[in-house]
């Protein structure tokens, strides 16, 4: 029978992104027949390997499900409650599927996200080589002027790397649309307040070619086989 890299088994199970699987592993959250393995590359059999995170059996095989939400600020992209703390996955509770994130948004942002369990897929999506732009809509704490989109074309450092967005075009008086590349933590919130701009709301409205679109805050839907490739489509 045919083996395979445990990372990538627990991925196609569902679990999480190939790179979320791997940092299970590494945290010594993976068994394989009730023995911790700490190696994502460790050749392993689906079928007749008895595979376990945090001590629950993996699925061997499941539906894919790839979901639109238009995340409420308040929410945390995590599987992991601590406190209090509201979690995206909350939203999806009745939904059947160990369902995750496809990459993140911080606490405070809304917009669209890809919640999913199709490892692949969303190793796809986040992954640095597929260059997918991120397009947000800013509201901030006062007039736009000519100066501030200078400031913000022109770029700041995040996470000691200089970055600059792509485009920036103010909407309204205090509102502008901004477009990223990689899109590192916090970066467009960084790059406004870099040009003296507080950010009061933060919406992304677009990833790739897929827009959020009329979808109401804090609902979900089904994503379409077109939808899915035009992620990958700027």
């Amino acid at each position: 029978m045919e083996k395979n890299r445990l990372s990538k088994i627990l991925a196609a199970a569902g679990v999480a992104s190939r790179r979320a699987c791997e940092e299970l592993i590494f945290e010594g959250h993976v068994k394989v027949n009730g023995q911790v393995v700490l190696v994502p590359q460790t050749l392993v059999n689906a079928e007749t390997d008895l595979i376990t995170v945090r001590d629950q059996p993996i699925n061997k095989k499941e539906d894919k499900v790839y979901y639109l939400l238009n995340k409420p600020a308040g929410y945390i992209c995590s599987a992991r409650k601590t406190g209090q703390a509201k979690l995206v996955l909350d939203l999806f509770q009745d939904e059947g599927h160990r369902l995750f994130t496809v990459g993140r948004l911080d606490k405070d942002t809304q917009g669209l996200l890809i919640v999913t369990n199709d490892g692949h897929f969303a190793n796809e999506v986040i992954h640095p080589s597929a260059n997918i732009q991120k397009e947000y809509l800013a509201k901030t704490d006062q007039e736009i002027s000519h100066e501030h989109l200078i400031a913000i074309t022109n770029g700041t450092l995040v996470e000691g790397a200089f970055v600059k967005p792509i485009k920036v075009q103010k909407v309204r008086r205090g509102t502008l649309k901004i477009v990223i590349g990689e899109g590192k933590k916090r970066e467009v919130r960084l790059l406004l307040n870099a040009a003296g701009l507080k950010v009061q709301e933060l919406t992304r409205i677009r990833l790739g070619g897929l827009h959020l679109g009329p979808l109401p805050l804090g609902s979900w839907r089904p994503l379409t086989e077109i939808e899915k490739k035009l992620i990958f489509a700027q």
